[in-house]
């Protein structure tokens, strides 16, 4: 029996052991430093320089781990961006203004000090060396996205201050390189100007239009996967053609893109997965690759020149990050937090020193030498393994302060929310709608039902629930939310939910409007006006038009004295959570009185969230509604079952003014959590609620009209 030939020269470049020994390092690399408490990002820095040519040898960094890694630094950037909380950002521009200046003058100063007086090197050499310790790459960003902490206002303000010193730094790159070639004049900085700008314009103004529309027009999991990269790249790409760095590109699609992509949705986490499984790892070992440790004791002048680039780059990060903390009155940890995201040193520098060695003062003699590029690597492996660590243990006293408040903190009942799947086509729209309402700390809470009655076609019945279910606990699963699924008989839809909802103690129920079979057809439904009738818990109606993630504003028509009403905070704190998960504005339009309500409310528990706050003093004005609300928002009626202190007599009128006014707009109508006995009258707030006895009330009035009428004619 021959055995094939067993070849394993080294570097091995069969694409098939390459991609293996990858995926070994990035799956042991987390479970081995782990135990020694040591962030996963560093051992695939260390691991990357085990393997490479100047370790063991084992892989060379070929055009597969260029490939990979630049495509693992663009995501890196746009998750930066996508994930940050812009609300908070823009009440921390200031901060991240300055914070972006302090990150890159104070490195820049410190840097042409040190290499003039400590290296005697030139001016020119020293101010391209200082600009290397001026940029920083967010290396660390995983641990923190991982800790759920993105949306912090220290982790805001540093992505800001990135994005604004990596801009300067590679600008300074851009002219030393240009001063050298001979292109730097007044056409050069016009056009430099003009291409930014038109580029800036083109992602800002055009690139959402274009991702809304194709949201709206394609639901389909993997093209819309595809798309996001794609525009990634493209303004990646459009950023190079302008003359910097395509990393900037990624991180501004990123923003563009924040408000079209909830961090609780499918595509969202489809694209942290990708990412952190694969094409960030990979950059991280492409990284480690490129270090040789041996640099360290060779001793000599490669040895000095690494230990000052280390200390000085090093020492001005923290520098920076304590003169933002003393000038804004900031907390120690997120000094820490913010020294520890803007310490690593990685893809604008490694671009800084390339370029620097490949231009010529003199002929023979690089403008940064190879002392300068072995230490710059080391400063590379130092600031990454500093960054890592110091981020690590911030990103751990957050989380740990964070779940002390969530204990202190307490809700006053177990969210749970009853979702019922009837209708193939509103599976996904009510699922998002509950994803955008519920609890982002929590991962569980959601319960789908499907009832079936007990007819002659219940086995058909149950069959097609059981798809409905199981499409609805994909949707979860497709954002690692579990979703509880309860497939039931009963006597009727409206039964069976109410006892489902009895039975797991659900909080509130989420369902979709139904569609009029005749004109003789209520509004709501029968469904749904027996489970008005049969439960007081909170009931939102939903007609979505288009995906919840496309929606750009909620508005909200609130009646008087909504305030009084039980479930009042808990249908605000819903709206809220909305607003925040879609980026998007929510408009309350109510009394006086329930506004001073709505924003004390909101100023207290939900500061990011972009409230706006109108006056309709009387529920008559609801049709001047019909100016606000168009074809991309949301339109929410808060109503109230009759008998309960903010019920309006004008709730009659809603079935005929929707229907005639607001028929092409998303619209949810929201019955909130109220106590109180049973009412005996049919509306439009109460809907089918009455008794059997009323029945018969009616018909001995219709009959002892009847026998008048015949005596009398007789």
């Amino acid at each position: 029996m021959n055995w094939p030939d067993m070849n394993f020269d080294l570097p091995i470049t069969d694409p098939t052991w390459i991609f293996f020994l990858v995926l070994i390092i990035i799956l042991f690399a987390p479970m081995l430093l782990g135990r020694l408490r040591i962030p996963h990002i560093v051992g695939m820095i260390l691991a990357g320089i085990l393997i490479g040519a100047d370790g063991f040898n084992i892989l060379e960094r070929d055009s597969s781990f260029e490939l990979f890694g630049k495509v693992g630094l663009y995501y890196i950037m746009f998750l930066a961006g996508l994930e940050m909380d812009m609300e908070d950002f823009k009440k921390n521009r200031f901060k991240c203004f300055v914070f972006g200046l302090f990150t890159f003058s104070i490195p820049m100063l410190l840097g042409i000090w040190s290499s003039m007086t400590l290296l005697e090197y030139n001016l020119t050499t020293s101010v391209l060396l200082a600009s290397m310790y001026a940029s920083h790459t967010l290396v660390a960003y995983p641990i923190v996205s991982r800790y759920g902490l993105s949306r912090l206002r220290s982790v805001s303000i540093t992505i800001g201050a990135t994005a604004i010193t990596v801009a300067l730094a590679l600008l300074v790159l851009a002219v030393i390189a240009g001063t050298y070639r001979g292109e730097i004049n007044s056409v050069f900085w016009i056009s430099l100007s003009v291409k930014v700008v038109l580029v800036f314009c083109l992602i800002i103004l055009v690139f959402p239009w274009i991702a809304r529309w194709f949201f709206r027009n394609y639901d389909d999991n993997i093209m819309q996967f595809i798309f996001v990269l794609a525009m990634v790249f493209l303004g990646g790409g459009l950023l190079e053609l302008a003359g910097l760095e395509g990393i900037l590109g990624a991180f501004l699609v990123g923003l563009v893109l924040n408000r079209l992509i909830p961090n609780l949705s499918p595509l969202m986490n489809r694209l942290e997965f990708v990412g952190n499984a694969l094409f960030i790892p990979y950059f991280l070992i492409g990284v480690g690759m490129i270090i040789d440790v041996r640099t360290l004791f060779t001793g000599g002048e490669a040895l000095k020149v690494a230990v000052v680039m280390t200390v000085v780059a090093t020492f001005s990060k923290w520098l920076a990050a304590w003169l933002t903390q003393k000038s804004f009155r900031m907390q120690p940890a997120e000094r820490t937090m913010m020294f520890g995201l803007s310490n690593a040193q990685a893809a604008a520098t490694l671009a800084a020193v390339l370029i620097g060695n490949q231009i010529e003062v003199s002929p023979g003699v690089p403008l940064l030498n190879d002392d300068v590029l072995n230490g710059t690597v080391v400063m590379i492996l130092f600031t990454c393994i500093i960054s890592s660590v110091v981020t690590e243990r911030a990103a751990r006293k957050f989380a740990v302060s964070d779940q002390m408040s969530d204990l202190t903190d307490k809700p006053v009942e177990e969210e749970r929310i009853l979702i019922p799947v009837a209708n193939p086509e509103t599976i996904e729209n009510l699922v998002g709608m509950a994803l955008v309402m519920k609890d982002p700390r929590k991962t569980d809470g959601l319960i789908a039902v499907s009832i079936v009655n007990d007819s002659n076609d219940s086995e058909a019945r149950q069959v097609q629930g059981q798809r409905s279910l199981e499409r609805a606990a994909r949707v979860g699963a497709a954002v690692d939310v579990e979703i509880q699924t309860v497939n039931r008989y009963d006597l009727s839809i409206a039964s069976g939910i109410i006892h489902t909802l009895k039975e797991y103690d659900a909080t509130e129920v989420i369902i979709g409007l139904h569609r009029k079979a005749n004109l003789m057809d209520s509004f709501l439904g029968t469904m749904t006006e027996n489970l008005l009738k049969g439960t007081y818990r909170q009931i939102m109606i939903v007609k979505c038009l288009m995906p919840v993630n496309t929606l750009r504003r909620i508005v909200v028509a609130v009646p008087p004295k909504a305030e009084f009403e039980v479930g009042f905070y808990k249908w605000v704190e819903r709206l809220c959570r909305m607003g925040s998960q879609l980026g998007c504005r929510v408009h309350f339009y109510a009394h006086p009185d329930t506004l001073r309500y709505l924003k004390g409310y909101i100023g207290k528990k939900h500061k990011g969230v972009r409230g706006e706050y109108s006056e309709l003093d009387s529920w008559e004005d609801l049709l001047l509604l019909t100016g606000v609300v168009s074809y991309d928002h949301l339109l929410v009626i808060v109503s109230a079952r009759r008998g309960f202190i903010s019920y309006d007599p004008s709730f009659e009128k809603l079935p005929m003014q929707i229907t005639k006014y607001f028929c092409d707009n998303s619209l949810a109508v929201l019955y909130p959590d109220q106590n109180g006995d049973p009412q005996e009258s049919i509306s439009f707030s109460d809907p089918g609620h009455y008794r059997d006895h009323q029945r018969y009330d009616s018909m001995g009035k219709s009959m002892g009209k009847w026998l008048y009428k015949w005596f009398k004619k007789n």
